[in-house]
């Protein structure tokens, strides 16, 4: 029986938060579409080759809603890319009024603008860390607390126009909303997000200010097929997925750096120069999370060999889509300075990520910061004895480092 002929169950065992699962490199090259089984029970197919996931990235027989969403395959427990979303009818406007609305507030020129305030914000992190480095016991200071959660969170909540007072809220609600062990209460937590966007919406319609949410909300009332829980949706959407994926990436950005010395000493070496090559190698190999970006098949697809029913759950890798030796020499080796920075990391095509100018913003000013003002950075924990996060988009909960 060939390794097709089975499904899997995932997410697949990995090694460490690092690297992937071995098993990854054997579907690639023997079954790059597979049938496997969802961490929530269900069927689906399992894409993991650049070519075919760069290809259904984009391809519109894929969407992320279904026909009949209560019979819809379900991939976890979490309250986030759990199932379909959106309506099935009206996805493809929903989608393009979306972009149409958004990709001005997210322009990569406003997002260079936005430079100064994050270099701030990087930097009173740092000034903070550096004072707890004096007094913390041996030294050891947490870089998740003190810089890579904060800072994402501060950024989004400024672009969006969330109160200050809100951010301990909000992060409370996406963590457990994301968390793939809690169950109802995870879906208990995204009807209370919805809730509070719900009332942060009200209260922008009431006095509109001069940010995203404000604008979402204008458009909503002068747009009669603008829906209003479609609404309520794209901003929790954008609240969540605005920092959420960032701190990971800082996260796990970090860790790739710290535990590859060669690596961390070329960057602090010279900050600026090397620093956005440094940032698109995170991105490349940093995706967080152990499963792919979830679709359904709007009609039967043919790939690689396979078809897809109509109606199917499609799992679409990204992690192993941007380690195919086929397109990366010494794909899983963090290599800065490989010639071909091209990758899925902000997905492809139409559905590119509207947040890739603002989230590379972020990394670089992160990442060249820490360069700068703290050379010495090393890590004060071994991969093996960080914890992981109990959540769709992984990363850790906790960066001792020192220096």
């Amino acid at each position: 029986m060939s390794i097709a002929d089975e499904r899997l169950q995932l997410p697949l065992d990995r090694p460490n938060i690092l690297d992937l699962a071995p098993l990854y490199e054997v579907l690639r090259r023997e079954a790059p579409v597979t049938p496997v089984i969802t961490p929530a029970g269900d069927p689906a197919w399992l894409v993991t080759r650049f070519a075919e996931v760069r290809d259904l990235l984009s391809d519109p027989r894929l969407g992320r809603s279904h026909p009949e969403p209560e019979r819809a395959s379900r991939i976890t427990t979490a309250a986030v890319q759990d199932g379909p979303s959106g309506n099935y009818a009206t996805e493809k406007a929903d989608h393009t009024r979306m972009r149409r609305l958004l990709t001005p507030a997210f322009s990569a020129k406003r997002m260079r603008a936005l430079s100064e305030h994050v270099q701030h914000l990087v930097d009173d992190c740092v000034d903070q860390l550096v004072t707890a480095h004096t007094t913390a016991p041996n030294g050891i200071v947490d870089l998740h607390t003190g810089l890579a959660f904060p800072l994402p969170v501060a950024v989004i909540c400024r672009l969006l126009g969330v109160r200050e007072d809100d951010h301990p809220y909000f992060a409370s609600l996406s963590e457990r909303m994301a968390n793939l062990t809690i169950g109802e209460e995870a879906h208990r937590a995204r009807a209370e997000f919805s809730d509070y966007m719900t009332s942060l919406a009200e209260s922008k319609r009431a006095q509109p200010g001069e940010d995203v949410i404000s604008d979402v909300v204008r458009a909503q009332g002068a747009d009669p097929d603008f829906d209003y829980e479609e609404m309520v949706r794209l901003c929790v959407g954008l609240l969540f997925a605005g920092h959420e994926t960032t701190v990971n990436r800082i996260g796990l950005g970090t860790l790739f750096l710290l535990t590859r010395p060669d690596r961390w000493q070329a960057l602090t070496a010279d900050p600026d120069g090397r620093v956005d090559a440094t940032v698109e190698e995170i991105m490349r190999m940093g995706a967080p999370g152990d499963l792919g970006l979830l679709r359904y098949a709007h009609t039967d697809v043919d790939i690689a060999g396979v078809t897809i029913p109509s109606g199917d759950a499609v799992i679409l890798s990204v992690n192993s889509a941007n380690r195919d030796p086929s397109v990366y020499p010494e794909a899983d080796n963090f290599d800065p300075d490989r010639s071909d920075h091209t990758h899925l990391g902000f997905g492809h095509g139409v559905h590119f990520c509207i947040g890739a100018s603002l989230a590379r913003v972020e990394l670089r000013v992160v990442f060249a910061t820490l360069a700068r003002r703290l050379p010495g950075l090393q890590l004060a924990k071994g991969l093996d004895e960080l914890e992981v996060r109990p959540t769709l988009t992984g990363g850790v909960t906790e960066l001792p480092v020192t220096w």
